[in-house]
């Protein structure tokens, strides 16, 4: 059996014990009147060392495919990828959270996704992406053979890049949707000219207040949240930006800074030096590497699995204080 060593690193830093690994199991909401079917992958506390398990197209996870579940009544917290990213993005996140005590559910997001792009960066998705984490909530709180493992009061979100957009409009932030827009008006995003051409969103942006604590990191696009759109936010933030210095597209860095300046205080705020937008995804395995060189390649010097150990505690460290311990077991 094939160990991890970062993620036994991580476990020895943490100074873990009961829970040796994540188990995952599948999680998949069903279409309805709401929405389109979700798929999703839970990661939970599990008792039996990890392994790699093939995630297929040349990736890989850790940890034990239906392990039974470690504990009850535990904190859950909601993954949002990025901008055609999948539910696999983050699973070291993911994993190393499910090690700390929590059930964590990482999902596609329908039309945003590598293999699905017809919604990609449109107006639609800015109203879908917020509908689907309230959905997936839904689904995980009743429908889910293992809904009574979850703590309803200890409900917390992970947004990336678009899924940063989607978690804070998801904890109450009101995005500007509307043609005229000064940024907009001069932005080739699709939603962007969308707006410009008279279409207005399919639907309200839904806000889930069970949502109690939130990381965000590189949220875009920003320019949605004109100012005062986040002064009204009242739930905890942990905001992680990475270096422009090292992004060339002009999406990273500069987002998080600008949602700096418009979140309410104190703010947990974490600037990230020579970290490129995608040195938050988990570090690759050399076949990943060979494959999505674009995302697994880092800026020289810059050691992606070293700063995901200390990332990884202080999200641990973050969710641990605005949604308590694991329940005893």
């Amino acid at each position: 059996m094939r160990h991890l060593p970062l993620m036994l690193s991580a476990l020895l830093l943490l100074g873990l014990s009961a829970a040796q690994a994540a188990g995952l199991r599948t999680f998949d909401v069903p279409a309805g009147p709401d929405g389109p079917a979700i798929r999703g992958l839970i990661w939970h506390p599990c008792a039996e060392p990890p392994h790699e398990i093939d995630a297929r197209g040349g990736r890989a996870f850790f940890g034990v495919n239906d392990c039974p579940i470690v504990g009850d009544k535990l904190p859950f917290i909601v993954i949002s990828h990025g901008r055609r990213g999948w539910l696999g993005g983050h699973h070291d996140t993911a994993a190393a959270l499910a090690d700390a005590g929590f059930i964590v559910l990482t999902i596609n997001h329908p039309t945003d996704t590598e293999r699905d792009t017809s919604g990609t960066d449109s107006l639609a998705v800015t109203v879908e992406r917020p509908a689907d984490i309230k959905r997936a909530i839904d689904y995980a709180l009743g429908g889910w053979p293992d809904a009574a493992r979850i703590d309803a009061e200890r409900i917390g979100l992970y947004g990336f890049s678009w899924g940063g957009y989607t978690g804070l409009a998801a904890i109450g932030a009101t995005p500007d949707l509307r043609k005229g827009l000064p940024t907009c008006q001069t932005s080739s995003l699709r939603a962007c000219k969308e707006l410009e051409a008279g279409l207005v969103p399919s639907g309200p942006v839904v806000r889930d207040p069970r949502i109690k604590a939130a990381i965000i990191v590189d949220p875009f696009p920003v320019f949605f949240f004109q100012s005062g759109s986040l002064k009204g936010l009242t739930v905890p933030v942990q905001l992680w930006s990475s270096d422009p210095a090292q992004n060339g597209d002009g999406l990273s860095g500069c987002c998080a800074a600008a949602v700096k300046d418009e979140l309410p205080s104190p703010l947990d705020y974490h600037f990230v030096k020579d970290a490129r937008h995608f040195s938050f995804l988990a570090p690759c395995t050399p076949k990943e590497t060979e494959k999505f060189a674009n995302i697994c390649t880092d800026a020289p010097g810059f050691d992606r699995a070293a700063f995901h150990r200390r990332f990884h505690a202080e999200a641990i460290a973050f969710f641990r204080k605005h949604l308590g311990e694991a329940a005893a077991h």
